[in-house]
């Protein structure tokens, strides 16, 4: 009877450890972002909407600078920021629409932050894994109040560096994935420059 003691106490404290571990990986995943916070990132957002259909956007971040850029369909819109002012290009009607930026707008879409709080907000399971990633299944936990959060959502993260391959939610009815995540943005990437769009009409509305 010992030895069964034992064992189903060594069995409990696996699966203990078992159950904790997806959300340690997730902390991990956490920890590596804010550690790279200051070098800038860069990631794809996929949305698919009801009626438009797939709206594709990269985008590139460093501190207020931000570059954006978007497809759907036929038309390609590049947007520049930098805290202050704001500039569109349309490639299709072929416009520079320059504004002061409001004070509300974020450096980016603000998708970006869906990656934080992950490991505190959600129960965080592992659905599967390969060589390569861990495949986690996140639903919102009933402590989690702020009512932005997407009550479920597929995270996907690399093992060698515990950066986030993709994550997937639908919000609002639109389906988001975020994928392509990479760092080390330089300024370059974002600031603004009349070059990439020389024979644009440009539209002054500061």
């Amino acid at each position: 009877m010992r030895k069964l003691s034992v064992l189903l106490s060594l069995s409990v404290c696996m699966a203990v450890a078992l159950a904790q571990e997806p959300k340690e990986i997730v902390s991990r995943m956490e920890a590596e972002m804010a550690r790279h916070e200051g070098e800038g990132m860069a990631m794809t957002v996929e949305m698919r909407i009801p009626l438009l259909g797939t709206v594709t956007t990269r985008t590139w971040t460093l501190g207020d600078n931000y570059k954006m850029k978007a497809s759907v369909k036929n038309t390609e819109v590049t947007t520049w920021g930098d805290g202050l002012t704001k500039w569109t290009y349309n490639t299709k009607s072929n416009e520079l629409v320059i504004e002061n930026e409001k004070a509300d707008q974020s450096a980016s879409d603000g998708s970006s932050e869906m990656f934080s709080g992950i490991a505190e907000g959600y129960e965080v399971t592992l659905r599967k894994e390969s060589p390569e990633a861990w495949y986690f299944q996140c639903k919102k936990s009933k402590t989690n109040k702020d009512a932005d959060d997407p009550k479920s959502m597929d995270l996907v993260i690399a093992k060698d560096t515990f950066y986030p391959m993709s994550l997937s939610a639908k919000m609002n009815g639109v389906s988001l994935t975020l994928r392509d995540i990479s760092f080390g943005v330089v300024q370059a990437d974002v600031a603004f420059d009349m070059s990439h769009c020389p024979d644009a009409v440009v539209k002054d509305k500061r």
